[in-house]
């Protein structure tokens, strides 16, 4: 499964607190949540940290949500699910298990799993997700706490921070098989493969 396949939920939540409410956004994403884990359940696959976390922040968001009813803004809701993101994406950093491991080790052999370059490169791409999602976090708090910030900042750092992330993604692990193909010869390359989207299928 991609990583844009995994963030789905976060995609139908930005659609549908815009055009419908904030609560009918979380509502969805968490419902989107719930499928992909139980995809992953039925499928006897192991359900990755990014759905699991998306899960627990978007049921967590409902509750809250239905028992407080907020007054939630456009930059409100989300600075709440983007920093829920970016805290996600961070712990996955923290206990040394990169989000993004679990997507490499779909399409790598098992026997690099535990090579430096496999595991530094995995390191390197989550940090710049959350880079990404910093940024997005902090264009929502801009928003609502500076007047003079108008809404579509946010939305156009966020596209860019977001498409940034992609392009990481895609230059990231190519740029550390040029470096290193030599080293590693010209077989099942973990730098290569390490990360999804790279060449090897051509997806994210």
């Amino acid at each position: 499964m991609s990583i844009l396949v995994s963030l789905t939920p976060f995609i139908v939540f930005f659609v549908l607190m815009r055009l419908v409410s904030p609560l009918a956004g979380l509502g969805a994403a968490f419902a989107v949540s719930l499928l992909l884990c139980l995809r992953q359940w039925r499928r006897r696959e192991t359900v990755k940290v990014l759905e699991i976390g998306s899960l627990v922040l978007f049921g967590a968001l409902v509750l809250y949500t239905v028992i407080a009813a907020p007054t939630w803004t456009v930059a409100t809701v989300r600075l709440a699910v983007d920093s829920g993101l970016f805290a996600i994406v961070v712990v996955s950093l923290a206990i040394g298990q990169p989000f993004t491991l679990q997507f490499a080790r779909e399409r790598v052999p098992q026997e690099y799993w535990m090579t430096p370059q496999f595991i530094v490169t995995n390191q390197h791409i989550t940090a710049g997700w959350a880079a990404a999602f910093a940024v997005l976090t902090a264009a929502d708090a801009a928003a609502e706490y500076v007047s003079a910030i108008p809404l579509w900042i946010d939305i156009a750092a966020s596209v860019a921070a977001f498409a940034a992330a992609l392009l990481f993604t895609q230059w990231y692990p190519a740029a550390v098989t040029r470096r290193f193909g030599a080293a590693v010869g010209s077989g099942a390359n973990p730098a290569k493969a390490s990360l999804p989207g790279t060449a090897n299928d051509g997806r994210v």
